[in-house]
């Protein structure tokens, strides 16, 4: 380090320091378009309703319950998870209605819509993490290399947390020839990591990019961003619409329940599918992800206040982001579907469906899960607290 060195401002040698797993900040062009956002106001992008985005409550009784030896057990599965064997196989052919979903766990979802195919959110890394040897592992592989994916038309991104972006399964994608969808300012990342901005769409919220013959539009989503310790909120969140000419699909990305879901559903919808984020909630950050209850509200939304279409929940099964245990969104879900007669698929990793052929729908995931609380069906009455919590335990496979 040099003389002059010292005379630099902390930010940018702070700024220096980062590795490059952590990207880059807006500047520039980018930035002064960032400015102009309606959405960016005093200096950070707006969430479309109010959201706490840091955790309330008391950290010491948080991090009481996320370490508790007996609760950390619950947050993992018992036994290998599932993953579909074929998928490679089972993709070969064209999907026979035009429309086919393949979850690959977490919120990776590969869509083949009217001839194209997207891929949303793809983490294909082994942890959600700056680093390579700390933060959330995966607890299951991948179903299959990003190699042996095979050509993707557009890559879209929700936003630029760990478990939606990350750095090594985009490096492999900017040495392909697919495009990117992304949110405000999400673009200098990737031009970090090595995509040329000729490849990229970067939207604010009801822009809309045309790739192919599909459309894609960036919706508003009740979320926050940031890759580092110091959150500018100067990347901005979305949820995503993908019309074809025949099909149209909705991806939330990370959400928490707001009325705008109903506003989304009425302009874009309804739709043959949703990806909805339906896992990593917590008392501790009720606004800026969804439970399964309100992720299945979020679906009735978008249809128009009915059953329509088929629900993929995500953002579960995957990686252990929350004091929930492994096992309860699937389950908690399972119950929402059956509750508000909706169609929802519950694929194993890997595991193709067609929305309007047969749906995959066995609980997978009781095989491999330690005894699941109901919390959600207790009832409301003058049972004892021992009474109800004998009545909501369940082995996860008796149900």
């Amino acid at each position: 380090m040099t003389g002059a060195d010292y005379l630099l401002p902390f930010r940018t040698k702070l700024r220096s320091m980062r590795t490059e797993s952590f990207g880059a900040d807006p500047a520039g062009a980018r930035m002064e378009r960032i400015r102009r956002s309606p959405h960016f106001v005093d200096g950070v992008f707006q969430n479309p309703v109010g959201a706490r985005t840091r955790p309330s409550g008391s950290t010491v009784e948080f991090a009481k319950i996320y370490f508790h030896k007996e609760q950390r057990a619950r947050r993992t599965p018992t036994g290998t998870v599932p993953v579909h064997a074929t998928t490679l196989a089972d993709l070969a052919a064209p999907p026979a209605t035009g429309l086919r979903l393949t979850w690959m766990g977490h919120s990776s979802v590969l869509a083949e819509i009217d001839g194209r195919r997207i891929l949303f959110d793809p983490v294909w890394g082994e942890r959600c993490s700056p680093f390579p040897f700390a933060g959330p592992k995966r607890l299951h592989p991948t179903p299959l290399s990003l190699a042996a994916l095979g050509p993707v038309d557009v890559v879209v991104i929700s936003h630029d947390h760990y478990d939606h972006l990350d750095l090594p399964t985009i490096r492999a994608l900017a040495g392909t020839d697919t495009v990117f969808a992304v949110p405000l300012g999400v673009g200098a990342h990737l031009e970090r990591w090595g995509v040329p901005p000729s490849r990229m769409h970067e939207l604010d919220w009801n822009e809309t990019a045309t790739v192919a013959g599909i459309s894609l539009t960036a919706t508003p989503a009740r979320h926050f961003c940031g890759r580092g310790l110091r959150n500018q909120q100067h990347t901005l969140w979305a949820s995503w619409v993908v019309t074809g000419p025949d099909h149209r699909i909705y991806h939330s990305g990370d959400t928490g329940y707001f009325p705008g879901f109903r506003d989304i559903g009425a302009e874009h919808g309804p739709f043959d599918a949703t990806m909805i984020q339906i896992g990593a909630y917590s008392e501790y950050w009720p606004d800026i992800h969804m439970t399964p209850a309100e992720g299945m509200r979020a679906h009735l939304d978008l249809q128009g206040g009915r059953p329509h279409g088929v629900l993929l929940p995500i953002h579960w099964g995957t990686f252990n982001l929350a004091p929930h245990p492994w096992a309860e969104p699937g389950e908690w879900t399972k119950d929402a579907g059956e509750e508000a007669g909706q169609a929802v698929a519950f694929p194993r990793p890997g595991e193709p469906f067609e929305p309007a052929g047969k749906l995959p729908a066995e609980a997978w995931w009781r095989a491999v899960s330690q005894p699941i609380a109901h919390p959600w069906r207790r009832p409301r009455g003058a049972e004892s607290v021992a009474e109800t919590s004998r009545g909501d335990m369940d082995l996860a496979g008796e149900r």
